[in-house]
């Protein structure tokens, strides 16, 4: 097989952080571009943002598949053809077994819109205005075997403001997000980010705690 080439990226929704990716590439602040796009619902709106950039674009439907097994081995071919340096999990809604992160280990990064290890899982947003939380944000990991439990590289914090609801709260969070992504993946470009010993490094040095980056503006 060729060297490793490029970013997959892996969607179930509308794609906004595989669009600030594929901006990222486009504006010069991402040396990786995207090798292909896939996506586990075939109407995603991300696959046609995809085909427009003019990226392979795959469209799987989940419940084609007679198992959880079948999935993940069509998936994993399909990923193996474009031999990626890294996958991106960019919104994919559906949670991959230890056997596929296993597979991929060190590969597999996904975002995250909490402060983990702070509410990993869905509905973050409401979590946090629930609990009376005064900082959000969102969490760049490496996946691992336990859903939103892996290695935080970095994170965005914002400040929860008085008279923030869910909707405003999430979409200042998701700003960003369209920035700490490309960020990371350009760190693996760099080479100042590597998977080693089963834990990130970088710069040499093993990320024993997440980066946080501290917005005081969205």
């Amino acid at each position: 097989m060729s060297d490793p080439s490029g970013i997959v990226v892996l969607v179930s929704g509308r794609g906004s952080n595989l669009e600030a990716i594929i901006r990222a590439h486009q504006g010069g602040d991402l040396a990786w571009p995207v090798r292909g796009v896939i996506s586990d619902q075939p109407l995603a709106t991300a696959l046609e943002y995809a085909c427009a950039a003019g990226i392979p674009a795959h469209g799987m439907d989940r419940h084609s598949f007679q198992s959880r097994d079948d999935f993940e081995r069509r998936l994993a071919e399909l990923i193996d053809d474009l031999n990626p340096h890294v996958i991106a999990l960019a919104g994919f809604m559906r949670i991959l077994s230890a056997a596929f992160t296993r597979r991929y280990s060190g590969r597999l990064l996904n975002i995250h819109p909490s402060l983990l290890p702070a509410h990993p899982g869905l509905h973050t947003h409401q979590k946090v205005l629930a609990a009376g939380e005064t900082i959000h944000g969102a969490s760049v990991h490496f996946v691992t075997e336990q859903v939103d439990a892996g290695p935080v590289v970095l994170q965005s914090v914002v400040s929860v403001l008085p008279d923030d609801d869910v909707e405003t709260l999430a979409q200042r969070v998701l700003r960003t997000e369209h920035r700490i992504y490309p960020r990371v993946l350009q760190w693996l470009a760099d080479g100042r980010l590597i998977w080693q010993e089963g834990m990130p490094w970088l710069d040499h040095e093993p990320l024993t705690k997440p980066i946080r980056w501290y917005v005081e503006k969205t």
